[in-house]
């Protein structure tokens, strides 16, 4: 039984491992927080992508705890709406239609829980080195003792630790979007029920969305922006640059700068995708924003984080311990997919991408080779 280390404890590598169980592998993921994720934004769930998580049995319960918006507002700058719709909002598309939105946190614990009793987690550790040899991979960690696979998975992310080790520093692979975004929680100050609000004051904005039956806010926060000098991009440095512009907004600018400061979920982080010819070298190979990151912008992140989960377990399962057979064809299939979907970011610079660009890139490819 081939076994196969994967990198990252989120959407993607769960997602993974229940698919690498189904066909016959032993999974080991290692993630670097002690635990399942919690925080983050609402993440969509499109097309093809609805398919996998119908396959996985747990259509029925991400559908339970959607997000249940009625419609959003758009302000100016002095808080006054200027637009509304109740028939999409910004996050999530139609409200009338078939996609899902559900906050991350609840996805990665569904997905964690449906695969904790049959696939090895090591939590609080991450890869240190990885140094392959003709039969396998010897993976060095952080706080465990080294061990061998056959087979490692980088699905750990925009800055995946994975990737840097293997094919070297990131800034190659890495195109910035010209913006950051911040997510974080804040108190309803607003009491919306439901309902999103959205605003743009200059090169900075944001839009913010009652959860947890309105007793709670998620706020993305973007601003424009190039690379940031090292020196800023760490967390405490993040978080008073966007405590600072937030606190210049004219609306609202002061208690949202607050929650900022406080909030124990904070991030902040470049928008930026990851382009690359190649996913795989030797026994590694990439997964979801480690290999391929759309960006935030896409709204397509979370749907091909499932659906290259399922393809590679597929392709894997199909080439029967051949990982070069397998990691070629996991390219051929999903290449054509990811670059319908990374083209939604830079459709629209500063707006969402069409409805009809969207449709064809979530439904771009068949799960079934």
């Amino acid at each position: 039984m081939q076994t196969v280390l994967i990198s990252g404890g989120g959407i993607a590598g769960p997602a993974l491992a229940h698919w690498l169980r189904r066909h016959g592998l032993r999974p080991t993921v290692v993630e670097r927080a002690p635990g399942p994720r919690a925080g983050g934004q609402a993440v969509d769930i499109r097309g093809v992508a609805l398919d996998v998580v119908d396959r996985m049995g747990l259509l029925e319960r991400v559908s339970g705890v959607r997000t249940r918006m009625r419609g959003m507002s758009v302000l100016d700058p002095e808080g006054n709406e200027v637009h509304r719709s109740t028939e999409a909002t910004y996050s999530s598309g139609r409200l009338d239609g078939e996609d899902i939105e559900v906050l991350r946190e609840d996805l990665v614990r569904m997905v964690h829980e449906h695969t904790r009793d049959d696939v090895e987690y090591l939590f609080g550790d991450t890869i240190t080195a990885i140094e392959e040899h003709e039969t396998g991979v010897r993976v060095d960690f952080a706080r465990r003792p080294s061990r061998t696979f056959d087979l490692v998975v980088g699905a750990d992310g925009l800055h995946s630790t994975v990737r840097r080790l293997a094919f070297g520093p990131e800034e190659p692979f890495t195109h910035h979007l010209g913006s950051h975004l911040s997510v974080f929680t804040a108190d309803n100050f607003p009491g919306l029920d439901n309902w999103q609000l959205w605003l743009r004051d200059g090169d900075v904005g944001f839009g913010i969305m009652p959860v947890r039956d309105n007793s709670e806010l998620r706020v993305a926060f973007g601003f424009e922006s190039g690379p940031l000098p090292d020196h800023l991009r760490e967390p405490g440095a993040l978080r008073e640059l966007v405590v600072g512009r937030l606190g210049a907004l004219r609306w609202e600018g002061a208690r949202l700068a607050e929650a900022a400061r406080t909030a124990p979920d904070f991030y902040c982080d470049a928008m930026a995708q990851i382009r690359m010819d190649e996913w795989s070298k030797g026994r590694v190979t990439l997964l979801g924003d480690a290999g391929y990151c759309p960006s935030p912008l896409s709204g397509q992140g979370t749907s091909l984080a499932l659906v290259g989960a399922y393809v590679l377990a597929d392709c894997l399962g199909t080439a029967r311990g051949d990982h070069r057979t397998a990691y070629e064809a996991y390219e051929r299939r999903m290449r054509p997919f990811v670059t319908a979907n990374q083209a939604l970011a830079t459709e629209n610079p500063g707006g969402p991408a069409s409805e009809e660009s969207v449709d064809r890139a979530k439904n771009g490819i068949s799960l079934d080779a």
